[in-house]
């Protein structure tokens, strides 16, 4: 606190703040926001409980949608992990991506969310999964716009609950808690713990960071005081136990899961409480009105390691799951949390993708992206949505594509590429360039059931020549 000394009034000081108070207030209200960017793992759009009946209890999040905006129709940038990764911190939906496959990186000329807030004078910190840029120095997530990260770095890393390794600012750190199949130090709560010592911390500038926690994603675990919560009818998930496979996913996920079911729910969970305590660690900090927070999942549930999205009915009221271009594989939970500027919740139906974060994170900064070199988005801002009387966006094309990979879902051998776009009510998919064009009113049929396309063939067109365009 400044001291004031010398011959002034106490009345006239007083005076000077009563002045003054106008503009403290005007320029508190300018000041640039804290961001934070949670990123859950094959989370389905059915698994939070804002979003529907789901058993699993997700209370913090239920409460940043009643406090926040529910997006109803927001959607991952793919229906599998790196490319919607790429996505999203490059600002490019599959129209702009080299390498629409679970193979993409990032490229060393990428400009990501990061490094436009730079722009505007952000600390930025990486924290959890990364697997999008494994040539250090060049596309770690330092050389990517972050001042900091700390967390796993490979794909197969961060499939692991409890890793052998962690990294920090690209040194790695031995877990020998984790070591020779002890179960010491739980991922998810250690990001947690890197997140609220970040906040924690003074700092002049705003900051921005990108947390993205590893579940639901298999190998399932969790600590047992989440997984105990429930009581489900259960199959055990065998892995590899006997020498046997219990299905094409147990070479990655060998170990046997007794009750499948109340672990996946308990990873839900544990993730919902960690949420909590940031919210509650900014709270704390005088941090919380305002930081805009999203809330989100990479693609929608797995069926890996003996997780049942059809126990859960994980996509509904959409069909599918990860690896499909129907809206159970895209459609994802997304909520936005910005006391500053969102003082009444509700839900939104406005239809937005992850390619539409960057710019949005640019315009709130007050980043004109026509300054930043080598910056390459075809996203739109959505900032006018995240208040209280939302201006709403013109109607347009959201585009994905998705080139699976044959046999293991890994092999890195490209077989169909599928296609999906999404127009106002109407959502087109075509699974491989040769095959036909399914047309649906995603609104009034969600199940995608009632293919359209022979009744609508002037709208059918409309979409066969943009998929025809980007093949």
């Amino acid at each position: 606190m400044k001291v004031y000394r010398g011959k002034r009034s106490i009345f006239a000081f007083c005076m000077s703040v009563l002045l003054a108070a106008p503009f403290m207030a005007q320029a508190a209200s300018a000041e640039k926001p804290n961001i934070i960017f949670i990123l859950s793992d094959d989370l389905g759009f059915n698994q939070v409980g804002a979003y529907g009946n789901t058993p699993i209890k997700t209370p913090n999040l239920d409460k940043m949608a009643k406090n926040g905006i529910r997006f109803d129709n927001a959607y991952a940038g793919n229906t599998v992990c790196s490319p919607s990764r790429v996505a999203l911190f490059t600002g490019r939906d599959g129209r702009y991506m080299s390498n629409n496959s679970n193979t993409v990186e990032l490229n060393h000329k990428d400009i990501t969310m990061a490094h436009v807030l730079k722009y505007a004078d952000y600390d930025t910190t990486l924290i959890g999964k990364y697997s999008i840029g494994q040539q250090m120095g060049v596309t770690d997530p330092l050389a990517m716009g972050f001042d900091t990260w700390f967390g796993v770095y490979s794909i197969l890393e961060g499939h692991r609950q409890y890793p052998q390794i962690f990294w920090r600012d690209g040194q790695k750190i031995r877990v020998r808690e984790n070591e020779g199949g002890r179960k010491g130090v739980y991922a998810q709560k250690i990001f947690t713990e890197e997140a609220i010592k970040y906040i924690e911390q003074p700092r002049e500038n705003p900051f921005f960071m990108m947390l993205t926690y590893t579940t639901p994603h298999a190998e399932l675990g969790v600590p047992e005081e989440y997984s105990n919560q429930y009581r489900f009818p259960e199959k055990e998930y065998t892995g590899m136990k006997g020498g046997k496979p219990a299905d094409k996913y147990a070479a990655y996920y060998p170990e046997p899961v007794e009750k499948p079911n109340a672990v996946l729910a308990g990873m839900v969970t544990a993730l919902d409480d960690y949420v909590g305590k940031l919210i509650r660690t900014l709270e704390k900090e005088g941090k919380l009105d305002n930081t805009l927070i999203f809330f989100t999942s990479d693609n929608g549930p797995h069926d890996e390691g003996g997780a049942s999205p059809e126990f859960f009915k994980a996509s509904a009221p959409y069909k599918g799951q990860k690896r499909d271009l129907y809206d159970g594989g895209i459609h994802v939970p997304m909520i936005v949390h910005w006391p500053a500027q969102i003082k009444q919740g509700r839900a939104d139906k406005t239809p937005w993708i992850f390619a539409d974060v960057l710019p949005t994170v640019a315009d709130i900064a007050g980043v004109d992206l026509n300054i930043v070199p080598r910056v390459h988005t075809n996203g739109k801002s959505i900032k006018g949505l995240l208040n209280d009387s939302p201006v709403k966006m013109e109607e347009r094309v959201l585009y994905w594509e998705f080139a699976k990979q044959v046999g293991d879902p890994n092999s890195g051998i490209i077989g169909d590429t599928y296609q999906a776009a999404r127009k106002g009510d109407w959502k087109a998919v075509r699974y491989g360039f040769d095959a036909e064009l399914e047309l649906y009113n995603i609104v009034k049929d969600p199940s995608e059931s009632k293919n359209l396309a022979t009744k609508y063939p002037s709208t059918a067109k409309e979409f066969f020549d943009l998929f025809e365009e980007y093949k």
